[in-house]
């Protein structure tokens, strides 16, 4: 008997060893399950990197896991607590690695949520806004227009209906801005940084970049 209890011990210090080695080699973005309470503030936290460069943005319950682990020091709390089984703690809204996480660096993806967000999400010819827009090819396919940053735009469905597959020119249509590749390429997706320019406390944190100076105004 004292032998097989001697056998489970040993299993389960092997156990613990194992693990403490996953969680000491596991990648920044991967966690362990962690005990919150039901009522645990979910909001998003901004992530940095150790050169303080943006790195992502995750919710409140891997935020709470990267400071548990030792990873990750609170630059900026929110007013609200969050509350776990082992206690409450300052809900974090803004944290920094303790080491360089190498990531490769992004491309900026051609995509319709980016020339969205690079028009702020506004019609390029009547200045409406909402989310009905699709995007229009300025020069028409047809003529040989090109899926590039230079000839999309989002364009609202009446004004798509009217241009049908001419140019401006043709419709008797006047483009607001020459569109344009947008000077951008942070580890952060365009939109969801147009997004994180909306909280206060993450600005001083982001990068600045003018071309988005009036999109970030518009929706503080």
């Amino acid at each position: 008997m004292a032998a097989q209890l001697g056998g489970h011990d040993n299993t389960r210090a092997k156990s613990c060893v194992q693990r403490a080695r996953v969680l000491r080699h596991a990648s920044p973005f991967c966690f362990p399950t962690l005990p919150f309470s039901r009522n645990c503030d979910m909001h998003d936290v901004l992530v940095l990197n150790s050169n303080f460069e943006p790195l992502n943005v995750c919710d409140m319950r891997r935020a709470i896991s990267l400071m548990l682990l030792g990873k990750a020091e609170v630059l900026a709390v929110r007013d609200r607590p969050v509350a776990t089984t082992s206690g409450a703690y300052k809900a974090p809204s803004v944290l920094k690695m303790r080491y360089q996480v190498r990531r490769p660096m992004p491309q900026l993806r051609l995509s319709r949520h980016s020339i969205l967000a690079r028009d702020n999400y506004t019609c390029q010819y009547c200045g409406s806004r909402g989310k009905d827009l699709t995007i229009d090819h300025v020069i028409p396919k047809w003529t040989g227009g090109a899926n590039t940053w230079d000839n999309l735009v989002a364009c609202c469905r009446k004004c798509n209906l009217k241009k049908g597959d001419k140019t401006p020119q043709q419709a008797h249509m006047k483009l607001a801005r020459k569109p344009k590749r947008p000077h951008f390429i942070p580890y952060l997706s365009l939109p969801l940084y147009l997004k994180a320019q909306g909280h206060d406390d993450w600005r001083d944190f982001l990068p600045y970049f003018e071309e988005f100076a009036e999109t970030t105004a518009v929706m503080n």
